[in-house]
């Protein structure tokens, strides 16, 4: 595959700035605003949502033609959440999986390998390239508004032997993973969609409990990781992971040793929007190693950072080799999962008697609370 957009020109730090947004759409289809954003940003992947599935055939058609709006070198890696249980945004004919939670409860990590490989076969008969699962966060507390029964347990050891298996599992598919949301969102009583959740724990407490999940990801060779917009005073105290180098560089790629691609959660989740300049949440979380961002409705604001991603990088040299890491690490993505990959499977995999056999024997023996 060749490599492109590591060189300074202005058409070059252009294209950067573009291959470090996921987009979302408005509806079933590409709005001609839309395909004149796609054509002069060239973004680097697109995000779909319930908004914008009708069915599975219509979903793999529009990934399909989003593919073909962007050159054959700048492939866009086309993503969804699909985590079973809540948030499932392919309903049927798709397997309509149970909580993750019912494969903690049933403590066989096998069977949560197969889970994963399942899903993974669905996501990419769907047309996507990147399933934004495991949830990697620790369910430690029951006030948690937003995460739930979305986690595989309240023990980070049990969550981490899940998350593991089912990165294993999907990724085996040709599916690309992602461990979300770093450090933990397990722990907040705020959901960060609303306002700026912050967890005040000690980093001795931050180590036992939030990081185990994520260290397991990072051994089990997670594709990628999505940050958390929520403040973790023990590690820093005036910003959300997505913005902190202390957290993102200190702990994620420091620690961890995580060398791959780093997503931001959506930068229009009110835990950010309007809080922070967007200069501001751009620059310091591509100073902490953030790769790409998710712009997931509002097509005027991935405009605005658009051209914002350009200017940091005319007027900032660390901004500019920052950005050309990113787009290193977005383009060896590529090559690990586009490269021989597998052939896409056929829309009969959704809900094929094996998955949902899979689904009812899960339903059945993990639904004790």
């Amino acid at each position: 595959m060749k490599v492109v957009g590591l060189t300074t020109s202005t058409a070059d730090r252009k294209r950067r700035a573009g291959q470090r947004l996921v987009i979302g759409l408005a509806g079933a289809s590409i709005s001609e605003e839309e395909r004149a954003f796609i054509r002069e940003v060239r973004p680097g992947g697109f995000i779909l949502f319930g908004r914008n599935v009708e069915d599975a055939a219509q979903v793999r058609e529009l990934n399909r033609e989003l593919r073909s709006c962007l050159p054959e070198e700048l492939p866009p890696i086309r993503t969804v959440d699909q985590e079973g249980g809540r948030v499932q945004r392919v309903k049927a004919p798709a397997t309509l999986w149970p909580p993750m939670r019912h494969l903690g409860n049933i403590a066989d990590r096998e069977l949560t390998r197969q889970v994963g490989a399942a899903l993974g076969r669905e996501v990419r008969a769907c047309g996507f390239d990147l399933d934004f699962a495991p949830v990697a966060d620790v369910d430690s507390n029951p006030k948690n508004p937003v995460i739930g029964d979305r986690a595989f347990s309240a023990k980070p050891r049990d969550t981490a032997h899940h998350v593991a298996s089912f990165i294993d599992g999907m990724q085996g598919e040709g599916c690309i993973a992602c461990a979300k949301h770093f450090p933990g969102h397990g722990d907040t009583t705020v959901d960060s969609h609303l306002d700026l959740p912050v967890v005040e724990k000690d980093p001795p407490d931050l180590d036992q409990v939030e990081l185990p999940p994520f260290a397991a990801a990072v051994r089990a060779r997670v594709g990628t990781v999505m940050t958390a917009h929520v403040v973790y005073p023990g590690w820093d105290e005036h910003r959300p992971a997505t913005m902190s180098a202390r957290i993102v560089r200190g702990q994620l790629r420091d620690r961890l040793r995580y060398d791959g691609v780093v997503f931001s959660d959506d930068m229009e989740m009110k835990a950010v929007r309007g809080r922070y300049p967007l200069d501001m949440q751009l620059r310091e979380a591509t100073a902490a190693s953030v790769d790409v961002f998710l712009m997931c409705k509002e097509l005027q604001l991935a405009h605005e950072a658009w051209e914002l991603l350009v200017r940091m990088q005319e007027d900032d040299k660390a901004h500019e080799d920052a950005a050309i890491d990113s787009v290193k690490r977005w383009n060896l993505l590529r090559e690990r999962f586009f490269i021989d990959a597998s052939p896409q499977p056929g829309l009969d995999v959704l809900g094929c008697p094996d998955h949902q056999l899979l689904a009812a024997r899960i339903r059945a023996q993990g639904g004790q609370s």
